[in-house]
C-alpha cells in the first residue's frame, strides 16, 4: 500500500477528509521531530515540514506540502529527488504575521518599550514624544501573502505605501507605488517604515548591509519577519548603537537563535521575538495551512496544478 507522513496537526474532522481522499493509501500521523531517516524511506507523499537532512537520498519521496511560507531549506540541491513536488503555506500566515509586524511598529513608536521598563522599575515617567503611522510612508519589501497583508494594514491606517518586489507588475489598490528591487537604494530614505519578509536567497543575503542602515533616515523604523540573513546583524547592531533608527523590530535575526551574549539583545529599541509571529500560535494559521494542505492532496491525486508551487530557482511560490 502506497504511504503518507502527516506532521501536520490534524482533528478527527481532517483525518477523516485525508482517509475520503487518499482511500488506498496509509496515512501515518507523527510529529515531525519524532521521524527518523529510516522511516522516511517508506513514504511517496508528506504533508508537513521534517528536517530537510533527512530527505536527503529518498527515491521515494514524490511530494512534500510544508506547513510553511519559507521553502529555502527544501530547495537546496540534494534534499528532494529529481522530479518531487514542493508546495508551500503561502496564504496562511499573511493574517498572524502582518499583526505582529503592525505590533512592533506601534511599540516601537509609542516608545511602549521603554514605559514596560519604566513599569518593572515602579517608574512613573514621561518618555515624551511619539510618532503616528498616519502620514509616514512605509516601504514594503517583498509583496507575498505576508507583505501584502501588512501593506494593507499600513495604508488603511493612513499610510502612504510603497512596495517593491523581484518583477514587475500591476499595481494593487493597496499600494500608491509599485517599484522593483533594481530601484530599492533610491526609495530607502523616502522610508518612515521598512519591513521586510523575503524568504533566503542568494540575492536577499545581507540585502541590509551596513551602507543600506546609514541610508534609511535616523528616525526609521526597521522590520524584519522574513529570514534574519536579509540584515547583518553586525552592522544593524553598530548602527543602533550610534543612535541610528528610532528602532528595529526582528522576530528573525542571523545567527538564529541569537546568542545571549550578543549585543543586540543590550539595544533598548531593538524589539526582538523568538521566530514566533507566524508558527501556530494564531488558531487561524493552522485552520488555513490545513486547507491548503487537504486542496493539495486532492489536486495532486487527480493530476490536477496545485497551489503553491515553489520555484526551485528562486525559493519563491510560482506564479499562480
Amino acid at each position: 500500500m502506497k504511504r503518507m507522513l502527516v506532521t501536520i496537526p490534524m482533528e478527527q474532522i481532517q483525518k477523516d477528509q485525508l482517509a475520503s481522499i487518499a482511500q488506498d493509501w496509509e496515512i501515518i500521523y507523527q510529529d515531525a521531530g519524532e521521524v527518523t531517516k529510516e522511516e522516511i524511506s517508506d513514504y511517496s507523499i508528506i504533508l508537513g515540514n521534517v528536517e530537510p537532512a533527512l530527505l536527503e537520498g529518498s527515491q521515494t519521496l514524490k511530494w512534500i506540502q510544508l506547513n510553511s511560507a519559507g521553502a529555502d531549506a527544501y530547495t537546496r540541491p540534494g534534499v528532494l529527488p529529481a522530479g518531487a513536488v514542493l508546495t508551500n503555506a503561502t496564504g496562511a500566515y499573511g493574517l498572524a504575521i502582518s499583526e505582529h509586524m503592525l505590533g512592533m511598529v506601534l511599540e516601537i513608536q509609542k516608545k511602549l518599550y521603554l514605559y514596560r521598563d519604566n513599569q518593572r522599575r515602579s517608574l512613573w515617567q514621561d518618555e515624551g514624544d511619539v510618532t503616528s503611522i498616519w502620514n509616514s510612508v512605509t516601504l514594503v519589501i517583498g509583496l507575498g501573502d505576508i507583505g501584502g497583508e501588512f501593506a494593507r494594514r499600513m495604508k488603511a491606517l493612513g499610510s502612504y505605501v510603497i512596495g517593491v518586489k523581484r518583477t514587475p507588475g500591476k499595481k494593487p489598490e493597496w499600494l500608491d507605488e509599485l517599484h522593483t528591487m533594481e530601484e530599492l537604494d533610491s526609495l530607502l530614505p523616502r522610508a518612515d517604515i521598512i519591513s521586510l519578509s523575503l524568504p533566503q536567497t542568494p540575492d536577499t543575503f545581507h540585502m541590509m548591509n551596513e551602507s543600506r542602515l546609514m541610508a534609511l533616515k535616523p528616525s526609521a523604523i526597521l522590520i524584519n519577519v522574513g529570514r534574519g540573513s536579509a540584515i547583518d546583524t553586525d552592522a544593524l547592531t553598530r548602527v543602533m548603537k550610534q543612535g541610528h533608527l528610532m528602532g528595529a523590530g526582528l522576530d528573525v535575526t542571523d545567527p538564529e537563535p541569537l546568542p545571549a551574549d550578543h549585543p543586540l539583545w543590550q539595544v533598548p529599541n531593538a524589539v526582538i521575538t523568538p521566530h514566533v509571529s507566524g508558527c501556530y500560535h494564531l488558531r487561524e494559521t493552522l485552520s488555513r495551512i490545513r486547507g491548503i494542505a487537504i486542496r493539495n492532496l486532492t489536486h495532486f491525486l487527480a493530476g490536477e496544478p496545485m497551489e503553491n508551487l515553489v520555484d526551485f530557482s528562486t525559493g519563491y511560490r510560482k506564479s499562480q
